[in-house]
């Protein structure tokens, strides 16, 4: 009899796990039927950045660039305007981050640093490509371990147009700044 009894609590025992178990997963269905959810999205988080390149043009030293008349398909991840970020509070730096239509990345990166240094921070391994003209100016290609990069010397100032972006992105980027 005592053997029956465990037999029966034993099966019991199971039979309230396996219901526990449905109850649970019931739950968690309606919960991903009804919560608000993007299956179908790649997870990049846009931001606008006219507001902050027009406040960051007033502050810079140098002539600020940000790109206008860029298609939707370059979509804003990060912008930022720190007056003394590079060069140990020596410099002003402008970054505005890009995914671009091919879904790499592309940054518009300016600082009143020297040239090399500014460079060297943002293009690791970064070696002499050749040149570019983009809209009548004459870019430095900068070929690095991971990345490449346009450089122009412009208004006091260095910009690099760095990422994982192709040459031929990079300079549709530096068409369109103002």
């Amino acid at each position: 009899m005592a053997g029956e009894s465990k037999g029966m609590r034993s099966r019991q025992s199971v039979r309230d796990m396996v219901l526990s178990m449905l109850a649970v997963g019931l739950v968690v269905w309606v919960g991903y039927l009804f919560l608000p959810h993007d299956a179908g999205g790649d997870g990049v988080r846009t931001v606008e950045y006219k507001v902050a390149a027009a406040s960051a043009k007033r502050a810079a030293p140098y002539s600020l660039l940000s790109p206008e008349g860029l298609s939707d398909k370059w979509r804003a991840t990060s912008v930022k305007y720190d007056p003394a970020a590079l060069g140990g509070g020596r410099g002003n730096a402008w970054h505005l981050g890009f995914v671009t239509p091919a879904g790499q990345y592309a940054a518009v990166e300016q600082s009143d640093i020297a040239r090399d240094k500014l460079v060297g921070a943002l293009v690791a391994g970064g070696e002499p490509d050749g040149s570019s003209d983009v809209a009548g100016q004459a870019w430095e290609r900068v070929r690095g371990d991971k990345s490449r990069a346009l450089v122009l010397q412009n208004g006091g100032g260095t910009t690099v147009l760095t990422g994982t972006a192709s040459y031929e992105e990079l300079a549709e980027l530096a068409q369109a700044l103002k």
